[in-house]
């Protein structure tokens, strides 16, 4: 893990209007985040602008929780990088599990979207992950690779130092979820790892952030963030809670600090 870089972020899905979401904010405009860690928020859509306007002097990072990789057009419903990037955010969530299954979203308009978002000066926070069937069945490995090897398709050496990956397996996540055990986190981190490199290149300097999100709790958020291929974590419903997300990030920093001291 590296030390320097430790990523945290809570995705509030279709939570918190404008009214909750600037209370929330506001929670963090005050907070002093811990060194060595990264913090990001999405909120939904009609929360966007004033979340990021709350939160712009401050080092906590805001995103969108998806976009069309279009710029402009007759997309009704859809919102594009430039008017992302106009609200102030910059990052955004591309590939959730939620999307793919209600949606329709598939490995390649996520790397359509991943690009766009690129071309516009956003960080993608790119989500990928197996279902309980291919769990089962152990063809996990293969299902991540699959759809990390297409988000990235095409994305220069350059903007590849802007991504982040996230691996949130669909059998974890939700209120029905189950948290995945540290080991498995851990070997499927480390051959996500080998996958990222074989497309960067083992030679490069470039370090993709693989994120782990999946049932993440003040019981188990050390032992993720302690495993060595993990840089970080997407937290759920155990972050929509301003107090309880800042217990978290306060946890993070501990063990960053820690490690350092060590």
């Amino acid at each position: 893990m590296d030390q320097k870089s430790v990523w945290i972020g809570t995705n509030w899905k279709m939570n918190k209007g404008p009214a909750e979401a600037i209370a929330a904010a506001r929670a963090f405009s005050n907070f002093h985040l811990p060194e060595g860690v990264r913090c990001f928020l999405t909120p939904p859509a009609t929360s966007l602008r004033d979340v990021c306007s709350v939160l712009q002097d401050t080092p906590v990072m805001v995103g969108a929780q998806n976009m069309f990789w279009e710029d402009s057009g007759a997309w009704t419903g859809e919102i594009s990088a430039p008017m992302v990037a106009e609200c102030g955010a910059s990052t955004v969530l591309l590939g959730h599990s939620e999307r793919r299954q209600h949606f329709g979203e598939t490995d390649w308009t996520v790397n359509r979207k991943v690009r766009a978002a690129l071309r516009h000066g956003l960080r993608p926070l790119i989500c990928i992950g197996d279902t309980a069937d291919e769990f089962e069945f152990g063809v996990s490995q293969e299902t991540l690779a699959r759809q990390t090897k297409i988000a990235l398709h095409g994305v220069s050496q350059e903007d590849l130092g802007r991504v982040v990956v996230i691996y949130e397996p669909v059998w974890a996540i939700g209120s029905a979820g189950r948290p995945a055990e540290a080991p498995f986190v851990s070997e499927i981190h480390t051959k996500l790892r080998g996958v990222v490199q074989g497309v960067v290149g083992r030679n490069s300097s470039v370090r993709i952030p693989l994120l782990y999100g999946g049932s993440v709790s003040q019981a188990n958020i050390c032992d993720y963030v302690a495993l060595p291929d993990v840089d970080g974590v997407l937290v759920g419903r155990a972050g929509w809670d301003p107090a309880d997300f800042i217990k978290l990030v306060s946890r993070v920093g501990e063990l960053v600090s820690s490690k350092v001291a060590a």
